[in-house]
């Protein structure tokens, strides 16, 4: 039996002996793209063997440092870690605190956090439709993906202050109430972002080349994705029916499950991702005018509860989860009734979403690894947090 010989790419050692399989490391890229990850591929002339993703050169220490931030800090902390998701991010760790504190926030608050929550997947899911066909040689979609993201950013902005991290959410509520007038905005900028989504339509779905690259490439099991607790919709382009918003309803979507749709494929490969993260987008926005529709039926009221001004949550434990844009995000939360938690554990979608590649690459040609690996739709500053 022959021992297996390894040669990394650019020393030149080997590399004229066709028994030899090479090393490829690919990356670690700038932080200007999807974030820092390496991935180290064993390759049998074109074909990849085993895939490693090599992880942690974002680390910031984002757990630790909550044991040092008291819990209005701690938010500060949480939306950056998903950069494109930071309302959703928001959301985890207030809601965690609420319920540690059996608080109930007002009715215009849930409603309010609703809408923005789906308008922050709108804005997540709009990168990924425009920035995945750049990846595999599309450049169109990309324009047309960031010029909906700047109607929703605007109104965003206009609410919060804040174009990414928002620092909306409050233990209790939100920073302040809406802003005169803004409801009609929002209406207006939804409807423009949705009359562009038949754009993707034709444009991306409808070219024979995506479909090329995409349909049977990169197929991700059912199994894969229970194994590696996969989430979002990548594991729902493989069958897995699971939406924390359907499932184990939050917020105000207990009240809008006539409106959510859950887009489910079977095949499990990088078009089926593709369509998922497009039908979501669509739905999105029609909670978003259901929110809309209801807020304007609302009277005024608080968006908020009076707080005391050191904020301290009882002894105890308590674990709240929300369906982030890109999967299933957990916060963990112990208290030993302090102002800071005495621990705060952040279960983050991409970390466990990225894990599968192990599984999805090995097998595949080398030039098929960027269209598996754009189709995970991920941020490396959620896989290290």
């Amino acid at each position: 039996m022959s021992t297996l010989r390894e040669t990394v790419v650019g020393v030149g050692a080997g590399v004229e002996n066709t028994a030899t399989d090479m090393v490829l490391n690919i990356g670690p890229q700038h932080p200007a793209t999807h974030g820092v990850l390496r991935l180290k591929l064993v390759l049998d002339g074109e074909r990849i063997v085993s895939a490693e993703p090599i992880i942690g050169y974002m680390h910031r220490g984002a757990e630790k440092l909550f044991e040092a931030r008291d819990y209005r800090q701690i938010i500060m902390l949480a939306n950056r870690h998903d950069w494109l998701s930071a309302f959703a991010n928001e959301l985890g760790v207030v809601l965690a605190v609420e319920r540690m504190l059996g608080m109930e926030v007002p009715e215009r608050a849930v409603w309010t956090r609703t809408l923005l929550a789906e308008l922050n997947r709108v804005l997540n899911h709009l990168m990924f439709i425009g920035s995945y066909p750049l990846e595999l040689g599309g450049i169109t979609p990309v324009f047309y993906a960031f010029t909906s993201r700047e109607e929703l950013q605007h109104v965003l902005e206009e609410a919060s202050g804040g174009r990414m991290h928002y620092m909306f959410n409050r233990v209790g509520g939100l920073k302040e109430d809406l802003p005169a007038g803004w409801l009609g905005r929002v209406r207006a900028a939804v409807a423009a972002v949705r009359a562009q989504l038949p754009v993707y339509q034709d444009l991306v779905l409808g070219n024979e080349i995506f479909r090329a690259r995409t349909a049977g490439v990169g197929v991700l099991s059912a199994e894969h994705v229970k194994a590696y607790g996969v989430t979002g919709p990548i594991a729902r382009a493989s069958g897995v029916d699971f939406d924390l918003r359907r499932d184990e309803p939050y917020l105000a979507y207990g009240e809008l499950q006539d409106v959510l749709t859950v887009a489910v494929r079977e095949e499990g490969d990088c078009l089926a991702r593709f369509e998922c993260l497009l039908e979501q987008t669509e739905n999105s926005l029609d909670l978003a005018d259901a929110c809309l529709d209801r807020l304007a039926g609302l009277p005024a009221g608080p968006v908020n509860l009076r707080l005391p001004k050191v904020l301290k949550a009882p002894e105890g434990e308590t674990y709240a989860w929300t369906e982030n844009p890109l999967g299933v995000n957990g916060y963990y939360l112990v208290s030993r009734g302090d102002k800071t938690p005495w621990r705060l554990k952040l279960r983050s979608a991409s970390f466990n979403n990225i894990q599968a590649l192990t599984e999805l690459l090995p097998g595949t040609l080398v030039a098929d690894m960027v269209a598996i690996l754009g189709s995970m739709f991920f941020v490396v500053g959620d896989i290290d947090k």
